[in-house]
């Protein structure tokens, strides 16, 4: 399945994994690539730019294929601007196949040298938006492809809460750039749909939680796969940093603080990285607020990553074929 996306990232199928904390690492970053799409190792997971660099060299061992590198342009009370900068400096320094930016644009938050700076360094550039105006700034800055990102997915969708069906075709028919569709994919039907949408390819994260390369314990596959489609709520509304998490005690405690209009101190202890890390590690799935999409619905078993991609793009071109019937 070739598309621009799988000719600029130079990848056997247009697949690629979204960030994930303490879960993009070079184990899941690694067999996604080794499977034909684009792996993502998250810099959030890492306290330096230099732990950043040695697990762009960890993951280049265990694969000689391209992967990304996740950078999160956003409030964090544990990654400053200071640390973006390192992680950004690595990145371009080690020369990654791509940088996926969140959040802010990289242009307005590191200054306008940063494009030219990954033009140099041939490292591609993506950026993932919610909105078409975003996706028509991340075209004029000079990024190199965009995602647009649906309300459905788990994470931060931007508060403008568009829909992957609406937002797909809307920035597709906005920007020349190839468009990677995020949110509530997860299997070839997703796919499908994206490229008849106007995608390239596709971006998802939930889905390779419930793969065997996944770190994740596996409790916390358990309760993914169990899990449905409405099972996963917005949070953090009331503080700009808007969140869709699976439902669960913890995320309760978060919305009755914030029913009650209480404040960042409250809020910030019960979404902390840390609460997240050791849940992940431990199959707590009540501690902590899991950042899932509304995919969990299609999400029914565990698989390597391997089987899950080829599985993918064979549906997908099935179900492309089969819809010539219609006409």
């Amino acid at each position: 399945m070739k598309t621009r996306m799988t000719e600029l990232f130079g990848i056997k199928y247009p697949v690629m994994c979204g960030g994930m904390m303490w879960l993009a690492k070079p184990e899941l970053c690694s067999a996604i690539s080794n499977a034909g799409g684009l792996g993502n190792l998250t810099a959030g997971n890492y306290g330096s730019g230099e732990e950043l660099g040695r697990a762009i060299d960890e993951t280049r061992k265990l694969t000689d294929k391209p992967f990304c590198v996740n950078i999160t342009l956003l409030p964090s009370v544990r990654i400053g601007k200071e640390m973006h900068q390192d992680y950004f400096r690595t990145c371009c320094e080690k020369g990654v196949a791509a940088l996926e930016i969140s959040g802010a644009p990289l242009d307005r938050y590191l200054g306008p040298d940063a494009i030219s700076q990954t033009k140099k360094a041939r490292v591609k550039l993506i950026h993932k938006v919610g909105s078409v105006r975003h996706a028509r700034h991340a075209q004029e800055a000079g990024y190199d492809a965009v995602i647009a990102a649906g309300f459905e997915e788990g994470g931060h969708p931007l508060s403008d809460d568009v829909t992957t069906m609406v937002l797909t075709p809307r920035i597709s028919e906005s920007v020349n750039i190839p468009v990677i569709t995020a949110g509530g994919i997860a299997d070839g039907r997703n796919l499908a749909a994206a490229l008849v949408l106007g995608a390239e390819g596709v971006m998802m994260a939930s889905r390779f939680i419930a793969t065997k390369e996944c770190t994740a314990h596996p409790k916390v596959k358990e309760e993914i796969i169990r899990r449905q489609e409405n099972d996963t709520t917005l949070i953090c509304t009331t503080i700009d940093l808007q969140m869709r998490a699976m439902k669960n005690e913890l995320v309760g405690k978060v919305l009755e603080v914030e029913k009650r209009h209480g404040g960042l101190e409250e809020i910030l202890p019960l979404i902390s990285g840390q609460r997240s890390e050791k849940a992940l590690e431990s199959g707590d799935v009540e501690g902590a607020p899991f950042a899932v999409g509304q995919s969990i619905g299609l999400i029914k078993d565990v698989m390597n990553c391997m089987e899950l991609l080829a599985m993918m793009v064979r549906d997908a071109e099935n179900i492309l074929k089969q819809t010539k019937r219609f006409f």
